[in-house]
């Protein structure tokens, strides 16, 4: 459903320029562009913007193991300037790219303006946004899934940060798949640039210790805007 606050519609248009709609999400987002010329004329000031900021990323690098997969299928011998984009920095270049449009975007979104903001991501070479946090200027955090997740009824996500000076990570609750969540400054704490935070995969009502034990879902690190 296309909200009604032109706020989150601006954010909506944001993500789904970005490409972090996918499936029907995409084609509603698509079918609402067709008719609303404003929503239309944002979406291509968007576009504009950030093929202008790539211009600034270096250029994606197809990983090696993706061109031997081309080069076997195809027959295509191996050109000389294999080399040069024989590397697993595209994922990386992605991940920057989407992290600098999330950070530009949120400031004039919301109210009172998030100070700080971060794109969880889950692990490995391919760049996956599966969450977005943000922290307004009062301290609070916002948790926002960009994903949908099932798990196991007797699994739960547990959301962890970890200050840059801290001796290890800290519990700020488990959160529900796809659910939003709001968590207060007095349970926050304060936030710093590159603070990580993570959500794990932990047994029925969180991890029994005071450490995640499961496997990484998402990661990301605190941003400042």
């Amino acid at each position: 459903m296309i909200p009604q606050d032109q706020e989150e519609r601006r954010l909506l248009i944001a993500e789904y320029v970005l490409g972090l709609h996918r499936g029907e999400r995409a084609a509603e987002i698509e079918r609402w562009l067709a008719w609303d010329e404003d929503a239309a004329r944002l979406a291509r000031h968007w576009r504009e913007h950030w093929l202008g900021a790539a211009d600034l990323l270096p250029a994606p690098r197809p990983p090696a193991r993706l061109w031997r997969r081309v080069a076997r299928e195809t027959g295509l011998a191996r050109p000389w300037w294999h080399a040069g984009w024989a590397s697993v920095s595209l994922w990386r270049a992605v991940s920057a790219a989407l992290l600098v449009a999330v950070v530009l975007l949120a400031g004039p979104l919301r109210q009172p303006a998030p100070v700080y903001t971060v794109v969880l991501q889950a692990p490995g070479e391919s760049a996956r946004p599966g969450w977005r946090i943000t922290v307004s200027d009062g301290g609070d955090l916002r948790l926002t899934p960009l994903v949908e997740g099932q798990y196991a009824a007797d699994r739960s996500v547990q959301f962890w940060t970890l200050e840059n000076d801290a001796p290890g990570p800290r519990s700020l609750g488990l959160v529900e798949p796809g659910r939003s969540l709001v968590i207060p400054a007095s349970q926050a704490g304060s936030v710093e640039s590159g603070q990580l935070f993570e959500l794990t995969l932990e047994p029925q009502g969180g991890s029994p210790k005071d450490r995640p034990t499961g496997p990484v879902l998402f990661i990301g690190r605190a941003v400042a805007i």
